[in-house]
């Protein structure tokens, strides 16, 4: 009776399974807790710190946040490491997911000395320490939550079962996101006093932290399986190889360009959506922080929405298709508010992009897990591809677009382009439409893969959409 009651009222009690009960997938979920902690720590709370405290140029500031995006294509050879790792105790999964702790807490370990060299905070004054060991820190870090993050993503995906296995992604993306908003509300308390000795301690605590949660996350996760000299000594099968195997297995390569395109259509306007509120449409502070959970509801509707698509069993890229279609609805929408002069359409715009966006993830991330493979290509190669594809591919765009609104602008305020477009709209008009264009490009890579999807059974019950439900 109280696993019926568990199983009804606790959102992923669903998720578990008898290879995987729901003990230890909470319990291996902690390190979804640990690379959030990471993520915020680089793209929140120490950029600030650098920019506002430490009076690093802004410049310098986005060069580091950005390294760790170059890590991020490498997410599919470190998947595929990890796929054929040999020990003579048989674990695949585990050495990766200590190894990229152990990289993310050296990482976070030398980042406040490092910032402080880089802020000026020095008696003898070597040129450019402060920028080398800076990069080197977000370097380390980047690594080891990159391999973190790929290896404890295919371990979970090889303990869950066929049923469970979307229903788990939720449940690790859910976590990552608990990690992102618990780790910013207590280390932005910790430091509300900043002080370069805080500072020090906060992101050291904080490397101590991740690399206690990663370890009780990989405790007897993963079964004892002795190989002999013989299979050790064999020789590892070629990564070209692998990537063969995998793309014969469905046109992966394609999905990942789908991936690339669409994530960068999607992602320019990321680090745009508020300035053009307030500089365009005149809205206040309070009111575009609003854009946020507008932008969030829309998501969190088309996860509904591909959760029960796919329970019906849709063509993942049919769905993709659609939230590409809303993408190109929603920039539309944001583009037309201007010239209009409405709010309404704007926050209706942003909405929509999250929703579209949503769906597009979701139906990517599906096509990714289930594609057949074949040979030597394993869960980890198809995991890290789909990662590297979509994180470089955020990673480069939200620096495109930025950009690209700061060179237009320059020039339309001059009139070098006209006088009509001499105004702050033109900017970011440009790259809204860029997206769109983006978008399009991504529908004609799309198509051809309609009608390829692996056919799913449908599920024999199905009792209404939960949290469970929402694929990441």
């Amino acid at each position: 009776m109280s696993v019926r009651v568990a199983r009804r009222f606790l959102p992923f009690a669903d998720a578990a399974s008898d290879a995987l009960p729901l003990g230890q997938l909470l319990r291996l979920a902690l390190f979804q807790v640990s690379v959030g902690m990471a993520t915020v720590m680089l793209l929140g709370t120490l950029n600030r710190v650098m920019i506002v405290e430490l009076t690093v140029p802004a410049t310098i500031v986005a060069v580091m946040i950005a390294l760790p995006v170059l890590v991020a294509p490498f997410r599919a050879l470190l998947g595929f490491r990890s796929d054929t790792h040999r020990s003579a105790i048989g674990w695949k999964r585990i050495p990766y997911l200590w190894f990229g702790s152990l990289w993310q807490m050296g990482g976070l370990a030398i980042m406040p000395m490092a910032l402080l060299v880089l802020g000026g905070d020095t008696v003898h004054h070597v040129p450019f320490a402060g920028e080398v060991l800076a990069a080197l820190a977000f370097l380390m870090t980047g690594l080891g939550l990159h391999m973190t993050q790929t290896a404890g993503l295919a371990l979970a995906s090889d303990r869950a079962t066929e049923e469970t296995r979307p229903r788990v992604v939720a449940l690790l993306y859910v976590m990552f996101l608990v990690g992102m908003g618990l780790s910013a509300l207590v280390i932005g308390w910790l430091l509300r006093d900043f002080t370069p000795l805080r500072l020090i301690r906060v992101v050291q605590a904080a490397a101590v932290v991740g690399v206690l949660l990663n370890v009780v996350a990989l405790w007897k996760q993963e079964q004892v399986r002795p190989m002999s000299a013989e299979e050790r000594a064999a020789p590892r099968p070629r990564f070209a190889d692998a990537w063969a195997d995998y793309a014969r297995g469905g046109s992966a390569g394609r999905l990942l360009v789908v991936v690339f395109l669409g994530t960068m259509g999607f992602t320019m306007q990321d680090v745009l959506l508020e300035p053009y509120g307030g500089e365009i449409l005149g809205l206040s502070v309070s009111t575009t922080t609003l854009l946020t959970a507008m932008w969030a509801a829309g998501a969190l509707a088309g996860f509904a929405l591909a959760a029960r698509a796919l329970a019906r069993n849709a063509d993942v890229y049919r769905l993709a298709a659609t939230g590409v279609l809303a993408g190109i609805a929603a920039f539309s929408m944001v583009v037309f508010a201007a010239p209009m002069a409405s709010p309404a359409l704007f926050f209706g715009g942003a909405g929509l992009i999250g929703l579209g966006a949503g769906l597009f993830a979701v139906s990517t991330l599906t096509a990714a897990m289930t594609m057949p493979a074949e040979g030597v290509a394993g869960r980890g190669l198809a995991l890290g591809a789909w990662g590297a594809a979509q994180a470089t591919a955020a990673g480069l765009s939200t620096a495109i677009g930025g950009a690209t609104r700061d060179w237009v602008n320059i020039h339309a305020i001059a009139g070098d382009l006209g006088q009509p477009l001499a105004t702050p709209a033109t900017g970011y008009s440009v790259v809204y439409h860029v997206e769109i264009g983006l978008l399009f490009i991504t529908l004609v890579a799309l198509g051809p893969l309609v009608g390829r999807a692996a056919s799913r059974p449908a599920p024999a019950e199905k009792a209404g959409i939960g949290l469970a439900d929402f694929p990441t």
